[in-house]
């Protein structure tokens, strides 16, 4: 099995993120789960949170395969907790073609690693709240549920992994 590879993204992968955010919701709302809205993925939002380092790609065999926000704060989701003990990580996002598992447990184990580096005591997330399978995944990846939590539009499940 060929390694998975995790970087930071720079603006000259901005087509590449936003193709693969793109396409991971194209596939959700095609099954009926639509996840994001316009204003969350659109090239403008991107482009920022890559200028502010938050983006990181996967790459498998020289494709980039899917990517990853990682940010040491999150004052929408998690308001109520310290932040100074925790990463935190959004847009999980793997292209079909590599659909399967692999790519997205990379992410998350690099995030876990990242997260230790930095002196991290939890790596953090939020999902939508019914959406079972895809708690499944973070639960399977070792996050226990921490809350659940209404945010604006959108319930959420809290978890968290400790590192």
């Amino acid at each position: 099995m060929l390694p998975v590879l995790v970087r930071q993204a720079t603006l000259e992968d901005l087509p590449t993120v936003s193709d693969i955010l793109y396409e991971a919701d194209s596939w959700l709302e095609q099954q009926n789960m639509g996840l994001w809205g316009e204003d969350e993925i659109s090239p403008q939002v991107v482009r920022l949170d890559i200028q502010s380092g938050l983006f990181y790609i996967a790459f498998c065999e020289d494709s980039a395969a899917g990517v990853v926000k990682f940010q040491v704060e999150d004052f929408l989701f998690w308001s109520d907790i310290p932040h100074q003990d925790s990463a935190f990580i959004h847009r999980l996002a793997v292209r079909r073609s590599f659909a399967g598992g692999r790519i997205s447990t990379a992410l998350m184990r690099w995030a876990v690693a990242h997260s230790r580096k930095l002196g991290k005591r939890y790596l953090r997330l939020d999902c939508a709240a019914d959406r079972p399978r895809l708690r499944l995944v973070y639960e399977r990846f070792g996050f226990r549920r921490h809350s659940d939590k209404q945010v604006g539009p959108y319930f959420v499940a809290r978890y968290e992994y400790e590192v």
